[in-house]
């Protein structure tokens, strides 16, 4: 049974990692308030999918921008001070987006500006987080420490929705965003308690030049490039929470609650995931494990989609049984894409050099942060014209399709190794 579950060999012997993962979870748990907070006032502002995917694309700019230039400021400085200044930037945002809602200012034009800015902050901020934990942990323990965050991710968005949804409900949105605020504290006290990182040696200033090297270094390690691909595909392409409003008020039936318990199911999946991960951070063949947990989110997106087609047709007004069988499906969805993030990056922290590791880490912020709000829009945008379903099963079937055509693409994926990790 030891061997079954969940590895916390970091935990007990680094720190400050510990220290970091503490202050992530609780940040962590407090962010979920805001996600959820934002998509249901967006939503109640204009009652529109359409609004609600468009929040992905008033962050997916700034995120792009800062996410690089973040990147190349991690190689360039001291990771602690930078990470912690970026940290208070971030918790400054968060401290905005609640003095709105208690001003009771309803603007949707207000709201896109303050996610605008959180998405900015953010991208200044992961990639100095993600290139920090290989300075704190041995490289054998990388796989363990991952899983540790996975299962505060998963988490997280399994409670955090939850009670974001049963704060909004009960006490506004106000609630929901100082709650976010005063969590954000324990990150602020876990940056300031690093341990001086700086550069290991000394690399280019920070700048378009030093993005445009992170870029030619991972054109060139195939590896690592199909981490981002099979990322994208599944993210832009199949990624359903978008439609998780409109289905918590006409197809699922219920309230904000419904569209917790939505969200809460994909998280609930990554914590089964995290807990269960023991043999999974034995496994040396990490890219065969990546591509097979991305086909098998794409697959039970698909039955999302199927479920959400069949509640429509024909089970006229229950819901209780198509909300049962949709969540079932996106906590196996969500295991997946646990299993999935897990290997995409540690392969992406084994295989890259730590001169290097802010401005791949950065790369890496932009397309697993941007990706989902970017299919935010998509599955937002298709959900109007085509409906919740159909968006689904469309949308996770071209997932599974460029899944097939990449790894044939490149079959030296297959073969990684994370004994012998080659970019």
């Amino acid at each position: 049974m030891p061997r079954l579950l969940l590895d916390i060999t970091p935990l007990r012997e680094s720190p400050a990692f510990r220290r970091l993962w503490i202050g992530s979870t609780m940040s962590m748990l407090g962010n979920q308030f805001t996600v959820v907070a934002i998509s249901l006032e967006v939503f109640e502002l204009t009652r529109s999918t359409f609004a609600v995917g468009m929040v992905g694309v008033a962050a997916l700019v700034p995120l792009i921008i800062s996410g690089l230039y973040g990147g190349s400021m991690g190689d360039a400085h001291n990771r602690r001070t930078l990470g912690l200044w970026t940290t208070f930037g971030l918790f400054a945002v968060t401290v905005a987006l609640a003095a709105h809602s208690w001003a009771q200012i309803s603007s949707l034009t207000v709201l896109y500006t303050l996610v605008a800015l959180h998405s900015f902050a953010q991208g200044l901020n992961q990639p100095v987080r993600g290139a920090i934990v290989p300075r704190l942990v041995p490289m054998k323990q990388l796989p363990a420490a991952n899983a540790l965050y996975q299962l505060t991710m998963g988490s997280t968005l399994m409670v955090g929705p939850l009670l974001g949804a049963l704060t909004v409900a009960g006490l506004g949105f106000q609630w929901a965003y100082t709650v976010d605020a005063l969590t954000f504290m324990a990150s602020l006290w876990a940056m300031y308690r690093l341990p001086s990182l700086p550069p290991d040696e000394v690399g280019p200033r920070a700048g378009f030049r030093s993005v445009v090297e992170g870029f030619r270094f991972l054109a060139t390690r195939p590896n690592l490039r199909m981490t981002f691909l099979l990322d994208m595909a599944a993210m832009f392409f199949a990624m359903p929470r978008a439609l998780f409003p409109v289905l918590g008020a006409t197809v699922l039936g219920g309230d904000q609650f419904t569209v917790g318990l939505l969200t809460a199911a994909l998280a609930a999946g990554s914590v089964l995931a995290g807990l269960l991960s023991g043999p999974l951070v034995r496994l040396h063949r990490h890219g065969k494990a990546c591509a097979m947990a991305v086909a098998g989110w794409a697959v039970c997106i698909m039955a999302f989609g199927a479920v959400i087609l069949l509640a429509s047709g024909g089970w006229g007004r229950e819901t209780v049984w198509p909300l049962a069988a949709s969540c079932a499906v996106l906590v196996a969805a969500g295991a997946m894409d646990a299993i999935s993030m897990l290997f995409r990056t540690t392969i992406l922290q084994a295989a890259t050099p730590d001169a290097l590791r802010g401005r791949l880490q950065g790369i890496f912020i932009v397309v697993v942060a941007g990706g989902p709000r970017l299919g935010d829009a998509f599955m937002g945008t298709a959900g109007e014209f085509a409906g919740p379903g159909l968006a689904a099963v469309v949308g996770a079937v071209v997932c599974l399709v460029l899944v097939v055509v990449l790894v044939r693409k490149f079959p030296a994926f297959n073969r990684y190794d994370a004994r012998d990790p080659q970019p």
